[in-house]
């Protein structure tokens, strides 16, 4: 039977605890758990403590943001042996098959080692609808013909997609041996994308399974994410990117275009906000050049094993 850790990063997580970590133990495949608390005030540490005895918890001194409490949590199930690190969200549960039937997709797989994600279906809180950025990936990915499969109910076991968020992820071990952990460069947001960009640079596919089924109790909102709170990265993320060539001289280019279209048609404050991103990226120039080296390293980057 193999070793599979779930990975969990708490930051007030008492809305979703008890449906969350219940459901682990449900699961018809045996899991082992440990929790990375970002600084919960709520009681989230005490009620783990107190009702799910049996997972592992780490208490962080300070929110050290999803990718870097993430990589704890996956350090520490490497050192314990893991075979597979199933990475899910606070506000996400499974069914009781829902791992099962993951596994089975590995198994079956003609070529395991080029398996770097695999993902169950997501639907949202009430349970009654996919998750909407799930459809989102579904339909950028519509060369699988996916949808016209969901349709006619004649789904395949899987299907490569190109990518799909951290809130359920799979990884067997010689994913994170290969493509290593999170990026430390991204505090929340952003560092699920940027790692997939590892896993495809890396030969590694991102497959998802309509056969199993989960839940991620996130917003349905495609514009959910605050740039006002959060910084916006996507740039960045291009830079580092190690599957787009060249791409440090084409983002300051194409800046630099946007700059001049700007300041042409009077919309000053967008050249504000460009000329400030213009101006962090030159002076991160050396620091994101350095990232992209690293990250086209074979190897466990960003972990400390």
């Amino acid at each position: 039977m193999p070793k599979i850790y779930f990975i969990i990063v708490t930051y007030n997580a008492m809305k979703w605890a008890e449906r969350c970590f219940t459901s682990l133990r449900q699961s018809s495949v045996p899991v082992q758990c440990i929790v990375v608390d970002n600084g919960s005030t709520d009681n989230t540490q005490e009620y783990i403590k107190t009702n799910f005895p049996e997972v592992q918890f780490v208490q962080s001194s300070e929110n050290l943001g999803f990718g870097k409490a993430n990589n704890i949590g996956i350090e520490k199930a490497y050192k314990e042996g893991a075979d597979f690190f199933y990475l899910m969200n606070q506000d996400a549960w499974l069914y009781p098959d829902s791992l099962e039937k993951l596994l089975e997709v590995y198994n079956n797989h003609p070529n395991q080692k080029e398996v770097g994600i695999i993902s169950p279906m997501h639907v949202d809180g009430s349970e009654k609808y996919l998750d909407i950025f799930l459809d989102k990936y579904i339909a950028n990915n519509f060369e699988t013909r996916m949808i016209s499969d969901l349709y006619f109910q004649t789904t395949k076991p899987f299907y490569e997609i190109s990518f799909i968020n951290a809130a359920h992820w799979l990884l067997p071990k010689h994913t994170i041996e290969t493509v290593g952990g999170f990026n430390p460069y991204f505090f929340h947001y952003g560092e699920d994308v940027e790692y997939t960009n590892r896993v495809v640079f890396h030969k590694k596919k991102i497959l998802l399974v309509p056969n199993s089924r989960v839940v991620h109790d996130g917003k349905q909102l495609l514009t959910k994410i605050d740039y006002n709170k959060y910084p916006d990265l996507r740039i960045e993320t291009k830079i580092i990117n190690p599957n787009l060539n060249n791409a440090l001289h084409l983002e300051k280019k194409s800046l630099k275009q946007s700059l001049l279209k700007n300041i042409i048609t009077g919309k000053f404050d967008n050249y504000k906000k460009l000329s400030l991103k213009y101006k962090k990226i030159s002076d991160e120039e050396k620091e994101l050049l350095e990232i992209r080296k690293r990250v086209i390293q074979v190897g466990t980057t960003f972990l400390n094993l």
